[in-house]
């Protein structure tokens, strides 16, 4: 029975850090040879990229909340963004800030630019209330300290001709001022690398946050107690049949937070809100959705039973030591885990060993955020109300 724990443990674990972006890059390659051998056939040429039609509207939406800070900045840069005029409009959702963010709004004179407050509730409604009053057919999702690159919207609108695509998800790059190799960026490069390839097959499970798009008549207005609503959004859109793609020349840019505790505290906050989004996307759940399910369950649901499997994993293998495979089993663990805690304690100061210590200090604390956020969100402990991180306007 140990052996079984410890395998399906293992294999779990394996299947969803390792064998699932390996089917991934498999099934791209696959298809690219099919397309390949099919237009030989036709004698046809690759196309370079769809026809040319006319731009949609596009109405920028951003929840703020106190964001006096960095808000000017956003402004200026939305108002730079390469797209028509006319077709374009920004939309500042501020729900109930008192820091003088709805003041510096509204002196902003361009017609582009409107504020839309209301009493303090929470993001969802803040998205529940100005997605349905935006003008644009193709409503992009932004946050308050994210800069966006001044193509990104027309590359993330040209999906948008294909009408079985529903929304877009752009690429986000983290920075951090003081320190070029940092933990977060090894792992959210991974993340971003699996993302482009579930684009490719129309299944992008979740957006980032800082920038995506998605067409204003697939929203669908989200429980107020939705705490990550980035991730749900898409996610119906995909339940209701619709692509979701990734656009990895659609580039937004963000700072990352030099406070760990803070940084573990957000983590956990998405984690509770992930469990919770399993009641909001049921279809996705079944094999009946076909690859979506698979990306599902395979990408994100594995992943946040992943502090359960590392411990059954554990567990297991220490009624296993009569075998030496076992022995060298649970030696790895010990490393991998002693790893980890010269990464929290800083022993290495520089090179190979203090990045590999990092990463496996990052990825123990990530999966202890996702255990904290699961017994918040067994009893119900997590607000959907978020509060602002500190931060001070970046100059990308």
């Amino acid at each position: 029975m140990a052996e079984v724990f410890f395998w399906c443990a293992a294999l779990a674990l394996v299947h969803t850090y390792f064998l699932y972006p390996l089917s991934l890059f498999a099934l791209e390659g696959m298809a690219q040879v099919f397309q390949n051998a099919r237009r030989m056939r036709a004698g046809e040429a690759a196309r370079v990229g769809a026809p040319a039609g006319p731009l949609p509207s596009v109405s920028l939406v951003v929840a703020a909340y106190n964001e006096a800070s960095c808000i000017e900045q956003k402004l200026q840069n939305s108002l730079a963004l390469d797209y028509p005029a006319d077709r374009f409009e920004v939309l500042i959702g501020s729900d109930g800030s008192s820091d003088g963010t709805d003041g510096l709004v509204q002196k902003c004179t361009d017609p582009r630019v409107r504020l839309s407050p209301a009493a303090r509730a929470g993001k969802t409604t803040v998205l529940n209330r100005c997605i349905p009053a935006a003008h644009g057919d193709i409503v992009l999702l932004s946050d308050a300290n994210t800069m966006i690159d001044a193509d990104a919207v027309r590359k993330l609108v040209r999906h948008f001709e294909d009408p079985e695509v529903g929304a877009v998800c752009g690429k986000l790059r983290l920075y951090n001022p003081t320190k070029q190799d940092y933990e977060e960026s090894a792992y959210w490069s991974y993340e971003s690398l699996i993302k482009m390839y579930e684009g490719k097959r129309g299944a992008v499970v979740g957006a980032n946050g800082g920038l995506y798009a998605i067409r204003r008549s697939l929203f669908t207005q989200l429980p107020a107690s939705t705490i990550v609503d980035d991730f749900v959004i898409p996610l119906r859109i995909m339940e209701a049949g619709y692509k979701v793609n990734y656009e990895e020349n659609a580039v937004a840019h963000e700072e990352t937070t030099e406070d760990y505790g803070k940084e573990f505290g957000r983590r956990a906050r998405i984690a509770a809100g992930n469990f919770q989004s399993l009641k909001l996307v049921p279809g996705l759940l079944l094999p009946t959705a076909g690859f979506p399910a698979f990306a599902f369950w395979s990408h994100k649901l594995l992943r946040w039973c992943a502090p359960a499997l590392m411990v059954a994993a554990l567990l297991a293998n220490l009624f296993l030591l009569d075998s030496t495979f076992y022995q060298v089993t649970l030696l790895g663990q010990a490393l991998f885990y002693a790893l980890a805690y010269l990464g929290k304690a800083a022993v290495f100061k520089s090179g190979a060993a203090k990045r590999v210590a990092s990463v496996a200090y990052y990825f123990v604390t990530m999966n202890m955020a996702i255990a904290v956020g699961f017994w918040r969100f067994l009893r119900n402990s997590q607000r959907a109300a978020w509060d602002r991180t500190a931060r001070v306007p970046s100059a990308t």
